[in-house]
């Protein structure tokens, strides 16, 4: 089955650790991704290497749940979570640079291989997370800049 690899990116006017410390706040998820419905913390807090986090969120008319799993977390810099369930493994990896000016570039990668008849559809489920992502992505600045 052909991979899916998405990758976006926004500039954000805001400080780096201002918009890493936002977007790695599992309870705001359902205030800037549009098809997120709930996080679930499943393990303590805060949030570290090894936590795990309930997800129920809506894709392409379906109610999904999943659970991702943190493999991966340098503060400021780099947030990198996988989930291995389902018909549709998934790694979503948020990534952080400085920007001239105190402005921030964040980017935004979901990459999997999906199994069976979601394989069938990658091609028309990468199109609809690229446009997920860039209106989730403008949300994020949008909430960022008015503060």
């Amino acid at each position: 089955m052909k991979p899916v690899d998405v990758i976006t990116a926004i500039d954000i006017d805001r400080p780096r650790h201002a918009v890493a410390a936002f977007a790695t706040d599992p309870d705001r998820a359902p205030a800037w991704y549009a098809n997120i419905d709930r996080v679930a913390w499943q393990t303590e807090r805060p949030l570290n290497i090894g936590t795990r986090l309930a997800f129920v969120a809506r894709f392409l008319g379906r109610t999904l749940s999943y659970t991702y799993e943190v493999t991966d977390f340098v503060p400021g810099e780099r947030l990198v979570m996988a989930t291995v369930e389902g018909m549709f493994p998934m790694e979503t990896t948020y990534t952080w640079v400085d920007l001239p000016g105190g402005r921030t570039s964040m980017t935004l990668r979901n990459r999997g291989a999906p199994s069976g008849f979601a394989g069938l559809t990658a091609p028309v489920m990468a199109a609809a997370m690229r446009r997920a992502n860039r209106k989730d992505l403008a949300t994020i600045k949008s909430l960022l800049e008015r503060r």
